[in-house]
């Protein structure tokens, strides 16, 4: 039987060469996509300085975004109002210079006065009761319209806390005819000015960075904030008394420009909203926990902390925002709907 025709040791080890160059290249052509793939930089722009928890809230999200889809995601968090003023981000995000932001809903208000009902005081009892309206069917209701007319897309609402008037000197305060006269900051908006005239004071606007020196100087007398924010931008230092008023159980909302949220998949939009939620619970957890702790911490600090006549703030309040010119742009039926929420 003839023998079979030997392959040359040449050829057979140049053939061997050819078929690994070709899987190498079949694996490269693979990956390529994946290599090529640039991070989607997403730009958080927020007044809040480092010690407060809605910044800390926002390295949470960013460290469950990275662990959800790793590096597929360029978290930057700007604090402290360095990359947007306070005010200015619902714009910047509008016009493409900014990704995501924390949002009130009286930024949100300034271009869609309808939603000037959730800036109302008084109306949010508690923190459970903003979590079942902003977390149910209203909550989707809002979220849905706001991506309609403004091209933000809310992931989250998050706890700021409950609203309380702090003073630069004490003085006796039983109801708002108390506080006329007062120099109060609020942030520039008129939702904002409005709220601060409703409770019986003269709003003055200020930028949050400006309201520790402005407190010391006196170019304000007061200012309205709640607890933790107190102690976290340390206006505790510049403030001799404390009023619980309680005036206003505020959110603010984790929000993507919509051309961004567009161009994320499916699967990344749902990576990032539970991300999102994951941070809100971290943040609200430690903001009641810490309101609850701080009136301690302030009596400590020697600031008196006042405990005024609530019920006659809230029917003032109550009655300046029904009688107003946003009341007649609220949706019909809306306020029923959050009262009903229980």
């Amino acid at each position: 039987m003839a023998e079979k025709d030997a392959i040359p040791v040449g050829v057979k080890h140049t053939a061997t060469k050819r078929a690994t160059a070709a899987a190498l290249l079949a694996c490269l052509l693979a990956a390529a996509p994946a290599l090529g793939q640039t991070k989607t930089v997403l730009r958080i722009s927020t007044p809040a300085v480092p010690e407060d928890w809605h910044v800390k809230m926002l390295y949470v999200f960013r460290d469950e975004l990275n662990k959800a889809a790793p590096g597929r995601f360029d978290v930057q968090v700007h604090h402290s109002g360095t990359l947007f003023r306070q005010g200015a981000e619902a714009v910047a995000m509008q016009r493409g210079n900014l990704e995501m932001a924390l949002l009130s809903m009286q930024d949100i208000a300034r271009q869609m006065p309808e939603y000037s009902i959730f800036t109302a005081g008084y109306l949010i009892r508690d923190p459970e009761h903003l979590a079942k309206v902003y977390g149910g069917p209203i909550g989707e209701e809002v979220t849905r319209r706001i991506a309609e007319v403004l091209g933000i897309q809310l992931l989250q609402a998050v706890y700021l806390g409950t609203r309380q008037v702090s003073l630069a000197q004490p003085r006796s305060v039983r109801t708002p005819a108390d506080l006329a006269g007062v120099k109060l900051r609020m942030p520039g908006s008129k939702e904002w000015l409005f709220l601060g005239q409703a409770l019986g004071a003269n709003p003055t606007p200020l930028a949050f960075t400006e309201v520790y020196l402005g407190l010391k100087t006196g170019t304000i007398d007061g200012q309205d904030n709640p607890l933790p924010t107190v102690k976290s931008a340390k206006f505790y230092e510049v403030t001799r008394q404390i009023v619980l008023t309680g005036h206003l159980v505020d959110a603010l909302h984790l929000a993507i420009s919509s051309k961004t949220w567009h161009a994320l998949s499916a699967a990344h939009r749902a990576q990032m909203k539970r991300a999102a939620a994951k941070a809100a619970g971290f943040n609200d957890e430690n903001r009641v926990r810490e309101e609850k702790e701080l009136i301690e911490f302030f009596r400590a600090q020697g600031i008196e902390i006042t405990v005024p006549d609530v019920a006659a703030f809230r029917k003032t309040v109550q009655d300046a925002y029904l009688k107003s010119e946003y009341a007649e742009k609220w949706p019909r039926g809306l306020l029923e709907r959050i009262n009903a929420v229980k």
